[in-house]
């Protein structure tokens, strides 16, 4: 393996859980880049997006994308934020350096993950009032953009099946 995997994909789409499964099959290091934002600025994401807003977020997440991207040079498997594939710089970066997957879910199975988290800020702007309509929405407005991906995998099955499905697009890259 040469490049970097990227994952990419709307929150509960299993990127993180997806992720670390593949990267125990390949043996590679497995970054998740909600984590890295949270290790740097010492805060959830919540609490980020609380007290600075999502402006700011999305300024770290690039930070911590390109440095993830661009200064490690050695392949891993990479979970991106739901929004940071939307950024067109990490997005031509993406496209251009690493596999690109995504991780294509049902609203019903994203609900399904998401509706007794509280760390998806995104998620409950309203107090949870709309859950289902709000991810409506917020996919209706990624999926041509993750669309772009290399490869689509769908994930309504269990995570094992998901990554040996994987395995077979990625095959002429190991």
């Amino acid at each position: 393996m040469k490049k970097k995997i990227v994952l990419i994909g709307m929150m509960g789409s299993g990127k993180t859980t997806v992720g670390k499964v593949l990267s125990k099959i390949l043996k590679l290091n497995f970054v998740d880049t909600d984590i890295l934002i949270e290790k740097k600025c010492g805060l959830k994401i919540t609490k980020i997006f609380d007290k600075y807003g999502e402006k700011y977020f999305r300024r770290k997440e690039e930070e911590i994308v390109l440095n993830t991207l661009l200064n490690d040079k050695k392949p891993c498997i990479v979970a991106l934020g739901g929004g940071a594939f939307l950024n067109k710089k990490l997005q031509k970066i993406i496209l251009k350096e690493t596999i690109s997957i995504w991780l294509d879910t049902t609203i019903e199975l994203i609900y399904k993950r998401c509706r007794k988290s509280n760390r998806r800020p995104l998620l409950y702007k309203d107090n949870n009032k709309n859950l289902k309509e709000i991810i409506k929405n917020l996919l209706k407005i990624r999926k041509s953009i993750y669309s772009k991906a290399k490869f689509r995998v769908k994930t309504n099955e269990k995570p094992i099946k998901v990554c040996n499905r994987i395995l077979i697009y990625i095959k002429n890259f190991i």
